[in-house]
């Protein structure tokens, strides 16, 4: 008895059955609304013809009437027939002067409460409660009668109760029907689901590269499951992605390490050879490398899990622009040159001085004599443009140099120092300030990095509590 309880709550049926019981629900509404409607007009329609049928029996004895006595009034009007079913002819004192059936000897109504035309009158009780009466007084030239016409409504009800009859039974099949559909449509629609889910369920981590299938018909099961698609499609991207990432931090690292663990296992073994050389010129720079490239590594797990934290003010591009040309300067064996234009926007100082020196960086290890630092006001943003007048960047691989450990070429990663991770950094810190980085041709024949930002306006994360 317990589980029958368990089973008849709507909460423990599947979504097939909650659905067929809402549409039985709803169409048994409908119908029923419809029916008791349907009946009540059928009802009022034949009602309505039994008093027009009887009043225009009665309207054409009073037109007899006015032209000529009781007895002279043609035997057809006085028959049964169609509709009609008792026809009376009442003086002023109540008395039947004549009628359908001679054998009734009660008027069908008080003619005294009679005073003007009427129709759906009931009888008296002398007579079938089933007849609707119709009254027309009238004054004929041998005096005033009360014309009285009847018809039977019983097989007006009749009718009503046979359509009733056949809604009641076809109204339970049509709400089975309906509910019948109802299921094997959800179920149909369930099926799609339900491949689906399965197939998702299947779909681990080493097979990110199978798709659900798409249902032929291009509905919201098909709309489910190509967006499904589109996830794991993102879902393997970003899975390729980290992978990748995860390869090429190993691969950057593992040169760093090996040298650094070289010069410690021979510093071991032979003691003497641990000298200021060894520290100076092997241990420190790769240990300076290794942390350099693990803090480029921290800045940009940090931008993809909650984006950069920017602590903003007032930030004069033209004296970070002018520190780093003077610091490439300094190290000599390029023309540094600069046209700088004072211009101040928003954002974290630290950050786009980081952002431009990486920038300067990357021009100085491409250029041949030359770079240009220029910074100026261009609207509503700041540009900062840095040319340089090496090889260039192809137009194919420019967007592409923004990305993780992207390096165009294959052998630079040692003489530059360079990790491939320099510029998805300035991408990631311009993007933060609400701004854009791109590459174009320079005119001394290298490439052009354009930095531009917005002025005055601060679009940057606000400080952190």
């Amino acid at each position: 008895m317990n589980r029958i309880r368990e089973w008849l709550r709507p909460s423990h049926w599947g979504l097939r059955i909650r659905s067929a019981v809402a549409a039985a629900l709803t169409v048994g509404a409908v119908l029923l609304l419809a029916a008791a409607a349907m009946l009540g007009l059928l009802n009022r329609s034949l009602l309505r013809e039994l008093d027009a049928a009887a009043g225009t029996r009665a309207d054409s004895i009073v037109n007899e009437l006015t032209r000529g006595s009781v007895a002279e009034l043609p035997g057809s009007l006085f028959d049964a027939t169609g509709q009609v079913a008792v026809v009376q002819i009442v003086d002023a004192r109540g008395r039947i002067v004549r009628a359908s059936d001679a054998k009734t000897s009660a008027p069908l109504l008080d003619p005294n409460t009679v005073t003007e035309p009427a129709h759906g009158l009931r009888p008296t009780s002398a007579h079938d409660k089933d007849l609707r009466v119709a009254a027309r007084p009238v004054v004929a030239p041998d005096g005033r009668y009360v014309v009285l016409v009847a018809g039977d409504s019983e097989p007006a009800e009749r009718a009503v109760k046979r359509v009733g009859a056949l809604v009641a039974v076809g109204g339970p099949l049509v709400v089975a029907a309906a509910a019948l559909a109802t299921y094997l449509l959800v179920g149909r629609s369930l099926r799609s689901v339900e491949e689906i889910r399965s197939r998702v369920a299947g779909i681990g981590a080493t097979g990110l590269s199978e798709r659900v299938p798409v249902p032929v018909a291009r509905d919201e099961i098909a709309r489910l499951a190509e967006t499904m698609n589109d996830m794991l499609a993102r879902v393997e991207a970003g899975h390729e992605a980290q992978r990748r990432f995860v390869g090429d931090a190993s691969h950057e690292l593992r040169s760093p390490l090996a040298v650094v663990t070289a010069a410690l296992e021979l510093a071991r073994d032979r003691p003497e050879t641990l000298d200021a050389e060894l520290i100076g010129g092997t241990m420190l720079p790769e240990t300076e490398r290794m942390r350099q490239l693990i803090e480029d590594l921290l800045t940009l797990a940090a931008a993809d899990e909650n984006g950069l934290e920017l602590r903003t003010g007032d930030v004069d591009l033209d004296d970070l622009a002018g520190e780093q040309a003077a610091a490439l300067r300094a190290r000599g064996g390029l023309t540094v040159r600069t046209d700088i234009e004072p211009v101040r926007v928003q954002g974290d100082q630290p950050k786009l001085a980081r952002a431009l020196r990486n920038i300067v960086e990357n021009a100085a290890a491409h250029a041949r004599s030359t770079v240009v630092v220029t910074v100026r006001r261009d609207g509503a943003h700041a540009l900062v443009l840095v040319d340089d007048d090496g090889p260039g960047i192809p137009v194919a691989d420019r967007a592409r140099v923004f990305g993780r450990f992207v390096r165009l070429e294959a052998d630079r990663a040692r003489a530059t120092g360079g990790s491939g991770l320099g510029l998805a950094i300035v991408a990631e810190i311009v993007a933060a300030h609400g701004g854009s980085v791109t590459i174009d041709e320079s005119p001394w024949g290298g490439a052009r990095f354009v930095i531009r930002l917005p002025v005055g306006i601060d679009h940057a994360i606000p400080d952190a509590p």
